[in-house]
């Protein structure tokens, strides 16, 4: 039922969409169909945004890999070394707070070309994954971390066999996020000149250039990548975390 409401909802945004290209946007010319847009990226072909997609999705992976491998180990780091929670967590602020068109031009300029991009997709997912993974850490269930402890366990007893299995359903929750998120940190590092090749390239030559249909067209292809991205981490997060669905469906249904 719900994938049914998703789909009409796609449906309806598209018919709106039609509707306004058609009457209040078919003047100026900005807003093209739906249909233009498809003919577009038809005849731009795979030789085209296979390139293009292919950057950009290296990019962001490897972004994706970087920053939330970080997260994770910061995370487990402040859990075994409590004192450092204070300084892990401002870091995770300033690198969420810090607009990416502010530090994207510095790191250009230190490091340039393909790792200012990985860097900005990195920090882009940093921050979510790491509040989900404290709070999963967290929430640990007492007695099974008392009945480690009886048994003589020590941190990591209770980390392996109990805290990480619990951080599981927060962790991917922020993993979901993540997805987009590090897709939108490599458009914006390619935007700022650091590479030759990718979506962000590919679009603000086409906005410099006023080819709409194919503006119209990369947005279109990063925005159904990044929704691809957060349901292959969704798909991977009932896979692994089978019970929390479970619990999920139960308490929606009651």
């Amino acid at each position: 039922m719900r994938r049914l409401h998703g789909l009409l909802g796609v449906v309806a945004l598209v018919g709106l969409w039609w509707l306004l290209a058609a009457t209040v946007f078919a003047g100026d010319g900005a807003v093209p169909t739906p249909w233009a847009v498809l003919g577009g990226m038809a005849a731009d072909g795979w030789g085209f945004y296979g390139p293009n997609v292919s950057a950009t999705l290296t990019a962001a992976l490897q972004g994706f890999l970087w920053g939330n491998g970080l997260a994770i180990g910061v995370a487990v780091l402040v859990l075994l070394v409590p004192r450092l929670e204070a300084v892990a967590t401002q870091l995770a602020v300033i690198s969420y707070c810090i607009p990416l068109l502010a530090i994207g031009p510095i790191i250009l300029v230190v490091f340039g070309g393909e790792a200012t991009v990985v860097f900005l997709a990195a920090i882009s997912v940093f921050f979510t994954t790491l509040i989900g993974a404290l709070l999963g850490l967290r929430s640990a269930d007492r007695a099974s971390l008392d009945l480690i402890t009886v048994y003589g366990g020590g941190k990591l007893a209770k980390l392996r066999h109990v805290q990480i299995i619990s951080a599981l359903p927060s962790t991917f929750a922020g993993l979901k996020i993540s997805a987009p998120s590090a897709l939108l940190g490599a458009i914006i590092g390619e935007y700022l000149g650091s590479n030759d090749q990718g979506l962000g390239v590919s679009l603000m030559i086409s906005q410099q250039q006023f080819q709409v249909p194919r503006t119209w067209g990369l947005a279109l292809v990063a925005g159904l990548i990044a929704g691809l991205g957060y349901g292959v981490v969704a798909l991977v997060a009932r896979l692994v975390t089978p019970w929390s669905t479970g619990r999920a469906e139960t308490g929606s249904a009651l």
